[in-house]
């Protein structure tokens, strides 16, 4: 999620301002229960199911004429933070090229099953889709796209955005696209193909925790006097013990003072998917860093954000529910704990070089320079931007370590992404 401006750092102790009845509600939670971890707080900040950011009907509809007076529409140019389909279709046609390379590595299976998980708005769907009905190989007669939302809001733009591909009137393999709630939905090992995400880690619920007097506490919410504040106290679950333990093994110690965040969901997320993908690539996009960069010395306050209008603020307690809340990628654990589940790294690149990979100078060659399609494109390779600030993780089950071509162009050593030297 990119914002277009910096961090406002507004005041903690603040009166908490946004959702009315999802401050309400979690208001009462912790009269009842006593402070509730941060990760409670951003889950239901974000997820409530009839508040929550990414919940609420009529905000993330697909356009701004769509959305119901006095609410606006939340990804875009228009919306809080845009992502790398709302800039060019690029990122999706190199999607569906990749997936054409591992089709082939699969044997073309039948079907070839695509696997988006948090689809957004639906954009990244709609350009792979629609570059799949221009090839002239099988895949698209082949291929079952299933994207995997939890959000009836985002539901209603993914269907708006893929109308062409849903319906008996539907473009190729349009009747293969489908909806599931959860990974769980979903046999063990019943997909061969593609799994997929783009920006979907960073904003899964993390545990916050800071370090003192040697000693790592944990970052709670509590409410007093109409404000959402801090409470530091012991660490709520074994797992940041362990996860903690990880890092040392890393000989990625905390130092006094540090505050960072955990993201345990995305361990659990990895798990899952290992257990769902049969034979196939697994390509998570985000933006986020490797275990040394992400808790090294440059990030002694965290990297939680929260995206309000494109502007970037620190403070989770205002706006609560209008805003999103993100914190950037530990791609070394993710890597690390889904080596442990039964899927190996393939390689660990950028987004510049995994589009790069896959063409991208050769699309540039076909618009006018200085045109809109042809800055989309920059846009999407800016060393200082987009370009390097997200990360691809590629992973693989059931193949003998495939060479794909958005890895072609390997940003980083080959021992950055995990102690064992596993980056590729």
């Amino acid at each position: 999620m990119v914002n277009q401006a910096e961090r406002t750092g507004m005041p903690k102790l603040a009166p908490a301002t946004g959702q009315p009845d999802l401050i309400q509600a979690i208001a009462a939670k912790i009269r009842r229960e006593g402070p509730i971890p941060f990760t409670r707080f951003m889950d239901l900040a974000l997820y409530h199911p009839q508040f929550g950011y990414y919940m609420r009907g009529g905000e993330n509809v697909a356009t701004p004429e769509a959305a119901p007076e006095g609410m606006g529409v939340r990804i875009g140019w228009a919306g809080d933070y845009y992502t790398s389909s709302d800039v060019h279709p690029i990122l999706g046609q190199a999607l569906a090229r990749q997936a054409r390379q591992v089709d082939e590595r699969l044997g073309h299976p039948s079907p070839f099953t695509v696997l988006e998980m948090g689809a957004g708005k639906g954009l990244l769907a709609r350009d792979f889709l629609a570059s799949c009905a221009t090839s002239e190989d099988s895949l698209g007669e082949r291929l079952r796209y299933i994207l995997l939302e939890r959000s009836p809001a985002m539901r209603t733009a993914q269907r708006a955005n893929l109308a062409p591909w849903l319906g008996p009137s539907a473009q190729g393999s349009a009747a293969r696209v489908s909806w599931v709630e959860s990974l769980d939905d979903l046999a063990p090992g019943s997909v061969a193909g593609l799994m997929l995400s783009n920006e979907l880690v960073d904003a899964f619920p993390v545990h916050r925790i800071k370090i003192v007097q040697g000693e790592p506490k944990e970052i709670y919410v509590d409410y007093q006097d109409g404000r959402f504040c801090d409470r530091l106290a012991e660490l709520s679950t074994p797992e940041l013990s362990r996860y903690l333990q990880r890092l040392a093994q890393q000989d990625i110690r905390l130092p006094e003072g540090y505050t960072t965040e955990i993201n345990l969901a995305a361990l659990d997320w990895m798990r899952q998917v290992a257990r769902v993908l049969g034979r196939g690539v697994v390509l998570t996009i985000d933006y986020g860093h490797t275990a040394q960069d992400l808790y090294g010395p440059a990030r002694q306050k965290g990297t939680l954000l929260c995206y309000y209008h494109q502007m970037a603020s620190e403070d989770p307690y205002q706006r609560v529910g209008e805003q999103d809340m993100t914190a950037h990628v530990d791609f070394s654990t993710l890597a690390t704990v889904g080596e442990e589940a039964g899927l190996q790294v393939t390689g660990f690149t950028n987004q510049m070089s995994f589009l790069i990979g896959l063409g991208a100078e050769q699309l540039l060659d076909a618009y006018e320079p200085g045109s809109r399609e042809f800055q989309g494109v920059i846009h999407l390779l800016r060393p200082e931007g987009m370009g390097r600030t997200f990360k691809i993780l590629a992973q693989h089950k059931g193949l003998s370590a495939p060479e794909l071509d958005g890895l072609r162009y390997k940003p980083f050593f080959g021992t950055a992404l995990t102690a064992h030297g596993t980056a590729g």
